[in-house]
């Protein structure tokens, strides 16, 4: 579990993190939005002890991570996908690290093959391209077999294969009870991966929630309803207090449930030919609740 407590980080005279306080548990993938400048990545790295904190404090498993004994097998983080040395390859820059943190050594070769690199792990890491390096961060970061993992934007660079890999690798990891702690602007990624969201804007914190109370907290749930009967239910719809927009023989009706319309048109005895919920989408909601904290401010 990670806890961030009252966390804040000045650099001068701005503040890039203020007063933030959330709780990452274990057995779910939980996802950290923000606009660029938010103060996600200086979040992160705080919680890793890469950077001090102004005020506050962030803690693993009750523990800050400049105290763990043994690192590695505590917190697997991918920060930079670049941080290695580019004449070591795949495999001796992995040996490194195990020899480093006491690591049996054929653990390098189990992690290669889980994150596919097996047939490049002779190869230079300078060489990589930036979907090779990421997958080379994520071997660095399961090294350990670590009860909390952080990544930074983890699929940057990987094809539409290389996404859905990671997708089922998050999930697989929080499935085992491990703490994923992950951020990403691809909120469609983010919707399919994620379940609880914390959202910060200008190093505040927005929502902590699942994926669904974000959604439905910050957008408006409509239902399409078609039927050839479209005058009548429009009148009853509105005269029951609802919202209604009309193209054609299709009425667009907030502030109502599917069943709601569907009883409501019942007893009206018009014919329903379609009855669907339009559900809002991240997307959406994270436009409208982080619209006030793109501009990052200083104090």
């Amino acid at each position: 579990m990670i806890e961030v407590v009252g966390l804040g980080k000045r650099y001068g005279r701005t503040t890039a993190v203020r007063d933030l306080s959330f709780t990452v548990r274990p057995g779910r993938v939980t996802g950290f939005l923000g606009p660029n400048g938010a103060g996600k990545s200086t979040t992160m790295r705080m919680i890793l002890g890469l950077d001090r904190p102004s005020s506050g404090h962030a803690l693993i498993d009750g523990t800050p991570y400049r105290e763990l004994r043994h690192p590695l097998r505590k917190v697997g983080a991918l920060l930079d996908a670049r941080w290695v040395h580019p004449n070591r390859s795949a495999r001796d820059h992995l040996r490194w690290l195990a020899r480093t943190n006491r690591l049996p050594p054929g653990r390098v070769d189990e992690v290669l093959d889980q994150v596919g690199l097996t047939a490049v792990a002779r190869k230079r890491a300078g060489g990589f391209s930036l979907g090779m390096a990421q997958r080379l961060g994520i071997a660095s970061a399961l090294l350990g077999d670590p009860e909390v993992l952080l990544f930074d934007e983890p699929v940057n660079g990987l094809d539409p294969e290389g996404i859905a890999w990671i997708r089922g690798l998050m999930r697989g990891l929080a499935r085992q009870g491990r703490t994923v702690f992950v951020s990403s602007h691809l909120l469609s990624e983010m919707s399919q991966t994620a379940d609880e969201l914390i959202v910060i804007g200008q190093g505040k914190l927005i929502s902590q929630s699942t994926v669904s109370e974000f959604v439905a907290a910050a957008t408006e749930h409509t239902v399409r309803v078609r039927s050839p009967q479209v005058e009548r239910l429009q009148k009853a719809l509105v005269h029951k207090g609802a919202t209604v927009e009309q193209d054609g023989a299709t009425l667009v009706v907030g502030g109502l449930s599917s069943a709601e319309i569907g009883e409501l048109a019942a007893a009206h005895g018009v014919v329903l030919h379609e009855l669907n919920p339009q559900r809002g989408s991240l997307e959406e909601a994270y436009m409208r609740l982080t619209a006030g904290a793109v501009e990052f401010g200083t104090s």
